[in-house]
């Protein structure tokens, strides 16, 4: 009777692994995804990723695996009917979190954070719009300490701009238009010393520029012309 009865408790398990699979990677009468989907490696033919779909469109949380036998979560993904988007979060193989954001629509929207190696603390914060950089950028030391801030603009740079030492120094402060350095710039030691500072027009420096030496002035130099050369007075 005892080995019937495991006899009995084996095809059951069975007839229901066998029911299951029959019913993944199904799709509906329009020949859309339906239902729980599973994806391979095309060559090690292991599981590379795992969701549900309805009628063709994902719902709920994907998780995506690595091409190894631990089949580690590298990717979550969790979508919003409502919005179109996904919440995505990238994993290392030691299961820290890489970075995590939305994206909607396939590129990245809004907010997304990114992580120091094998660590909780966030290393840099930045915000998309329509799949580019838009708004502050923040870097942040691993004792989360400020090291840069710098405004985007469609991808690019535009705006102010400081990076910091690992003490407070803001050891750059200038300005940006369309990714290239435009308008007064300092230039500071690590020691908190200008090094120089001056002006530039469309990532060239302009006009005099001042340099320094443990903040006292040894130069100045007119960077709009040839060194040694100096502007001729008109007739």
């Amino acid at each position: 009777m005892i080995k019937k009865g495991l006899i009995l408790v084996f095809f059951i398990q069975v007839s229901a692994m066998l029911a299951q699979t029959a019913n993944i990677n199904q799709v509906d009468s329009a020949g859309k995804k339906n239902g729980l989907w599973r994806g391979y490696y095309e060559e090690s033919k292991r599981l590379r990723y795992e969701g549900t779909f309805v009628h063709g469109k994902e719902v709920g949380v994907f998780k995506y695996f690595d091409d190894t036998k631990a089949a580690d979560v590298i990717a979550t993904r969790e979508f919003n009917e409502k919005d179109n988007s996904a919440y995505t979060i990238f994993y290392n193989q030691k299961k820290f979190k890489v970075s995590e954001g939305k994206v909607v629509n396939k590129v990245f929207d809004g907010e997304w954070l990114y992580y120091h190696f094998n660590s909780t603390t966030i290393m840099t914060k930045e915000f998309y719009k329509n799949g580019k950089l838009s708004g502050l950028r923040t870097v942040y030391f691993t004792d989360g300490k400020v090291a840069e801030e710098t405004h985007y603009v469609d991808g690019l740079k535009e705006g102010s701009s400081k990076i910091y030492s690992d003490k407070g120094i803001i050891l750059e402060e200038t300005f940006y238009q369309k990714g290239q350095y435009n308008g007064p710039a300092i230039f500071r030691d690590t020691n908190g010393f200008i090094a120089s500072k001056g002006n530039f027009v469309l990532g060239k420096k302009e006009g005099v520029w001042e340099f320094y030496e443990k903040d006292k002035l040894v130069k100045k130099q007119n960077m709009s012309y040839p060194e040694g050369l100096t502007k001729r007075k008109k007739n």
